[in-house]
């Protein structure tokens, strides 16, 4: 090598492509990961389903429910329901809480499609339900694909029943419809965001009847004669209810090479995942490991649910307390990386990215030191030590990471929990793994990049 090749490969930065670096032994255990990745995609079509599964999974691993006082030692494993939408775990390392805690944030929230308090109408003889759009969506490409229901309703008397359609082979699904082309010449003269208005986003239920002919509403009771036989349910139970309307299907690898998955939920649940595969595999922590899965972050993180709520005081005072420790104290000396996924660069739309500082497929998990949009606005702008710190550890583990903004600064932005989690004297950094299509019915993500998520998590758990 020349000198000068050898002063370049000194001084300069030149990041590579992962699977010019990846081992055969790393590339084995990424194929055996994304596979029980998917496996949770397929299980958590909501945050609730997030839930379920993460108990279910973490039962498993020998976390147990946590109790307000409850004695911790050493090693010891728990986890705090959030009302059935959000949960906490930690594994207690072996200092107490007075030097902080290693603390991944994920959400498990995605944009979906809700249905309004009086949901249910008929007209022109097919029954429909009216849906109240949650996060951001682009709504044309929300018709005309499959669907499913998830939820709960709660009834009159007080009892709650699960509603899940559309999941199982022989289930029913359901579809919002869209204009046909022969009629749609003035729709197409239209801007994106308006060719399909929010309140045309109906869900197609049922075309047939009542089987009174002299009943009014024939259509809109055949569907509540169904819901009533199956479930209990009445109409003013729709009131009591949380139902939200989610894209069908199974998480799917796509490419000849398999080298990507598609799926409905990536953000963030492809950090959220890696979260809790890293502290499952965490080897005996010097500080307490948590992990979060937090609800509503596509729409401010509010909530009893969200990332601003005091559930995660409660939680993290509450076994403070059992070790005679300052709420504050812990939180001064802990760290958070907030799990959250960015956009990838994507050659077909080049023009709204600064290709420079953008996150690229295969490239590793991303860092991003701020996000928020124009100049920084809404973002905790993470300071130089702590990127160095995160950036060594990365590099010392083996890590592959890259920097990265979402866009060019004037095109956009986006916020995570990252500034929500300095409010609390917490040192705060993003990083994800890079999504292509963020947002839409079925996004894509490289399994390159969801398995260098995972490792960058069980490092901040085991070593941050």
């Amino acid at each position: 090598m020349s000198e000068k090749n050898k002063l370049a490969e000194k001084l300069l930065y030149a990041p590579k492509n992962g699977y010019d670096r990846l081992s055969a032994e790393d590339e084995k255990a990424m194929e055996a990961y994304c596979e029980d990745y998917k496996k949770f995609l397929n299980n958590g079509k909501t945050e609730r389903l997030c839930v379920e599964y993460c108990i279910e999974l973490a039962e498993k691993k020998g976390f147990k429910a946590y109790e307000a006082g409850m004695k911790l030692s050493a090693g010891d494993k728990v986890y705090f329901n959030n009302r059935g939408k959000g949960i906490m775990l930690a594994v207690i390392g072996s200092e107490d809480l007075s030097h902080g805690a290693n603390i991944g944030a994920a959400h498990t929230d995605s944009p979906r499609l809700d249905l309004k308090p009086r949901p249910l109408y008929e007209e022109a003889e097919m029954a429909y339900f009216k849906t109240h759009h949650y996060g951001g969506i682009r709504k044309y490409q929300w018709v005309t694909i499959p669907l499913e229901l998830h939820g709960v309703v709660v009834l009159r008397d007080g009892s709650k029943v699960d509603v899940h359609v559309g999941g199982k082979e022989d289930d029913p699904q359901f579809i919002i419809n869209d204009l046909l082309p022969h009629l749609g010449r003035e729709q197409g003269k239209k801007p994106l965001n308006e060719a399909i208005p929010s309140e045309s986003l109906n869900v197609l239920l049922g075309g047939k009847p009542f089987e009174d002919k002299d009943c009014s509403d024939r259509f809109k009771l055949g569907v509540l004669q169904y819901l009533n036989a199956q479930y209990g349910i009445t109409e003013e139970d729709f009131i009591s209810a949380e139902l939200e309307v989610v894209p069908a299907g199974k998480a799917r690898d796509i490419g000849f090479d398999r080298s990507f998955i598609a799926s409905y939920g990536h953000d963030d649940r492809v950090c959220a995942y890696a979260e809790l595969a890293g502290i499952f595999d965490a080897v005996s922590p010097k500080k307490t490991a948590v992990c979060i899965f937090a609800d509503k972050e596509e729409i401010g993180s509010e909530g009893v649910s969200g990332m601003l709520s005091q559930a995660f005081e409660w939680f993290m005072g509450d076994m403070c307390r059992t070790q005679g420790v300052a709420l504050s104290d812990c939180f001064a000396n802990s760290f958070c990386l907030s799990a959250d996924v960015t956009a990838a660069y994507d050659p077909n739309f080049a023009d709204v990215y600064d290709k420079r500082n953008s996150a690229f497929v295969n490239y590793g998990v991303a860092l991003c030191k701020y996000t928020g949009s124009g100049g920084k606005g809404g973002a905790s702008d993470a300071s130089a030590e702590v990127v160095g710190k995160v950036r060594k550890l990365m590099n010392d583990n083996g890590v592959f990471w890259q920097m990265a903004e979402m866009g060019k600064t004037d095109a956009g932005g986006g916020g995570t929990v990252a500034k929500f989690m300095a409010q609390r004297n917490i040192d705060t950094l993003d990083a994800g793994v890079p999504v292509l299509s963020m947002h839409a019915p079925y996004e894509t993500v490289a399994k390159l990049d969801c398995y260098m998520t995972y490792k960058c998590m069980k490092a901040i758990f085991e070593q941050a």
